[in-house]
């Protein structure tokens, strides 16, 4: 296998309507590059223009961290959260 190949798996949590988005509250997910940016990528292919609504307002949770940049490294685990009422 070639240097730089190798796809790193995360633990995707889902909340309120991206967990209604998914279809599910939780998966495991491997892709490369571990960035916001890719995860993003990959959840709106994976389920569609429902996700892509959820994920223009919402945010990620990376290390205890609420996120919209897409060059964040994700690691072991990231929530996707909605948008919340209220601002």
């Amino acid at each position: 296998m070639a240097s730089g190949s190798e796809r790193t798996n995360v633990i995707v949590r889902y909340f309120a309507a991206a967990a209604d988005a998914a279809g599910r509250e939780e998966e495991s997910l491997a892709f490369d590059p571990p960035t916001v940016g890719a995860l993003r990528d990959l959840l709106i292919g994976r389920y569609g223009e429902a996700m892509g609504r959820v994920l223009a307002s919402g945010s990620f949770l990376v290390d205890g961290v609420a996120t919209r940049d897409a060059t964040r490294t994700v690691q072991a685990r990231v929530d996707v959260l909605p948008p919340f009422a209220g601002g």
